[in-house]
């Protein structure tokens, strides 16, 4: 017999939730093969098997908490598990696995409900379904289905509604920060469990705005020359590197030519000491479907646009599907967010602790704006703004690092001739 354990996963990670088993009790399974996903705090982890042989048990169930070095799942080497599945017809249980519902089952006149309560088990759900009830904090007992089987889908997940649950409540809720004690008679509410990785975005933002004297500053860019510049050369640019020249590789080498400027914004506190980093890793802030993640670009002064545009994009694609790596999110010096893709005009975005500076982008606008003192014209404008924490970051240098990212900006050529 060989245990799957929980492997190490970061200094900072010592648990995590099992999101889906992707192999089943009595499944074969090769060395390599991945056999469990693994929600943490920053990043979803796919555990491997070390060994070849038949999945004999899991020790853990979809949505149950485990701690780094935990044997969650034992391999059968010997392949006597394959024998004895093999002779003995399985029962099905709570882990065992389930035979699908024939294609034809649709058809049937008559819609088979299922109800798992009054089977007196725990209901059997496919990984999908049972990852959306945690979710949307839905009781897989309450959820009606129409598989012969009695196996809940993540359809009838969507497709149930929760006034049945919170009217099947007979106990007042308990009481939590900005809630009733008790639901009103009669009104809908939906309860939505949050995930490992929100209760940690959460917690981290209310931590960084209790530990640090965090202010914002402001600025506008008139974003012309950048627009043109960007309008003559994206095809060629797009053509010799195959990547769309955005605004984040403008905007990533002004921050680090800023940076060097204004070191302290670089920086950290650990106990009484500052440490100033020398090197440039700079977070860019993706929107996931689980909640904002702050993947790095390395070493981002010793790279030209184009590389700064593939590390973007393949960050942001790999956000998207779930797909980063913890070393990908981890060791950031400063980040960059832009919330004008979404049309946010302006905002004081919160420190990425334990970083002190972020920079925030907005949408850009046409606004009138005052060349002379006789003449008026329409520009593309965008606020940006900067929040830092005041206890090693003074005023002046704040508003210096903000100064020089405008000059930057709306002389972009001059970015070329940044060290």
């Amino acid at each position: 017999m060989a245990d799957i354990k929980v492997p190490e996963l970061a200094e900072s990670i010592t648990e995590g939730t099992i999101a889906q088993w992707l192999k089943k009790p009595g499944d074969f399974v090769n060395k390599g093969d991945y056999v469990v996903e693994l929600e943490t705090d920053k990043v979803n982890v796919e555990i491997i098997s070390e060994h070849s042989g038949i999945l004999k048990e899991v020790r853990a169930g979809e949505g149950d908490t485990v701690n780094v070095g935990e044997t969650i799942a034992v391999v059968d080497e010997s392949g006597e598990a394959a024998a004895e599945s093999a002779a003995e017809p399985q029962a099905v249980t709570e882990i065992a696995p389930i035979q699908e519902a024939p294609k034809h089952a649709a058809l049937q006149e008559e819609t088979v409900h299922v109800s798992n309560e009054q089977k007196g088990q725990r209901p059997i759900a496919s990984p999908a379904a049972r990852k959306m009830a945690r979710e949307k904090g839905i009781d897989l007992t309450q959820v009606p289905t129409v598989d012969p089987l009695g196996r809940v889908r993540a359809q009838d997940i969507s497709s149930f509604s929760p006034r049945e649950e919170v009217k099947q409540q007979a106990t007042p809720v308990p009481k939590q920060q900005g809630a009733p004690a008790v639901q009103p008679a009669g009104k809908e509410v939906e309860r939505i469990r949050m995930t490992r990785r929100r209760q940690t975005i959460a917690n981290r933002l209310v931590e960084v705005q209790q530990t640090a004297a965090m202010l914002t500053t402001f600025n506008e860019v008139d974003m012309t020359n950048v627009m043109n510049l960007r309008k003559r050369r994206k095809d060629k640019f797009l053509e010799e590197n195959d990547v769309k020249l955005g605004f984040m590789s403008f905007f990533t080498k002004a921050v680090v030519a800023a940076l060097k400027r204004s070191p302290l914004l670089n920086a950290e506190i650990q106990g009484d000491e500052l440490v100033l980093k020398k090197f440039y890793d700079i977070g860019i802030a993706v929107s996931a479907n689980e909640g904002l993640v702050v993947p790095v670009v390395r070493d981002a002064d010793r790279k030209n646009f184009a590389e700064i545009e593939k590390d973007i994009l393949d960050l942001a694609e790999k956000a998207r599907n779930n797909k980063l790596a913890l070393q990908d999110l981890q060791g950031g010096t400063f980040t960059i967010t832009n919330g004008g893709v979404f049309g946010s005009l302006l905002s004081t975005p919160i420190l990425n602790g334990p970083q002190v500076g972020i920079l925030g982008m907005h949408s850009i606008k046409l606004r009138p704006v005052a060349i002379d003192a006789e003449r008026m014209e329409n520009r593309p404008m965008m606020y940006i703004a900067l929040s830092y924490d005041h206890r090693i970051v003074d005023g002046k240098e704040a508003v210096t690092f903000l100064s020089r990212v405008k000059e930057l900006i709306e002389d972009p050529e001059s970015l070329l001739f940044e060290a």
